[in-house]
């Protein structure tokens, strides 16, 4: 490898990860091939980083990432139980590949770099294939430090196709709400936002009701579980807190599902009364004060 070392600054992801003690010899020293284990586990947090649900977006994109080659530079060994940063990034594009550079850090230290080469192809075929423009710029750009996703809101006849396609998914299909029990007349009038990424695709959703004269709520959060864990849950609850602060609302609830209980409290909300069902799942009442 010809190219400077990595630095961790040169990186806006890491994965986070902890060796484990299958991954250790008796010297309690990582075996190396692991290590292109390590940046293989990255790779699914780099995904979610980029916003893409890989298989949906794969799909849209009408082809897949085949590894070409892999190159590994060892500087130091990690050993059993060291917490360890992956870092990865995106080098170059050419017309149908895709080079990452990685690099696995155990505080500031450099332990091991690496450089990934992808081919995007035609699954069926496996013939390679142009790197569509979309994942193009989304790489290069987020490397650079450009968001990967936006919120929208309006109403549901601008937002109601992409946002029942989230909830359906989320409630209908994962969480088997009854289909009459997830659409109701407060569709129409609610304020909507659903969260986008850069392929246009819908990955999060909620709405936002008037509960009482100045008090706001807040409803059918739903976020697609390959990108749970990444921020937009808490994205789509801003949009719709700063919607409800500019009608003038001073207060605003919701009733949470008690598994997202912590989701909720850490963003300000302090829950109120005793757990309930709806839909046979327990909730619990949670406000904030605008």
């Amino acid at each position: 490898m010809s190219a400077p070392a990595p630095k961790r600054t040169d990186f806006r992801f890491f994965h986070r990860l902890r060796v484990r003690w299958v991954e250790v010899d008796m010297q309690k020293i990582v075996f190396n091939g692991h290590y292109a284990m390590y940046l293989d586990t990255a790779m699914g947090d780099y995904w979610r980083e980029l916003a893409l649900p890989y298989e949906a977006s794969m799909e849209l994109l009408g082809g897949e990432l085949y590894v070409k080659r892999l190159a590994l530079e060892y500087h130091a060994s990690a050993h059993y139980d060291d917490v360890l940063d992956v870092g990865l990034s995106c080098r170059r594009i050419g017309n149908s590949s895709i080079e990452l550079v990685g690099a696995i850090f155990r505080g500031e230290q450099l332990l091991v770099s690496g450089e990934l080469l992808y081919v995007f192809a035609d699954p069926a075929t496996q013939t390679s294939r142009r790197v569509p423009d979309a994942l193009r710029s989304l790489l290069l750009e987020h490397a650079a430090g450009q968001p990967v996703v936006s919120v929208r809101s309006g109403d549901w006849s601008t937002l109601g196709t992409d946002a029942a396609r989230v909830r359906t998914e989320v409630f209908v299909q994962e969480q088997a709400i009854p289909l009459d029990e997830e659409w109701d007349e407060a569709d129409a009038t609610a304020v909507h936002a659903v969260v986008y990424n850069r392929l246009d695709q819908a990955l999060a959703t909620g709405r936002l009701l008037v509960h009482a004269p100045g008090v706001a709520r807040i409803g059918r959060m739903a976020v697609l579980r390959p990108m749970r864990g990444t921020g937009l849950g808490a994205d789509v609850l801003r949009t719709l807190m700063e919607a409800a602060r500019q009608r003038g609302d001073r207060e605003v609830l919701l009733h949470a599902q008690t598994s997202a209980r912590g989701f909720y409290e850490r963003l300000g909300f302090q829950p109120r009364g005793d757990v309930f069902y709806e839909v046979d799942i327990p909730h619990i009442e949670m406000v904030r004060v605008l």
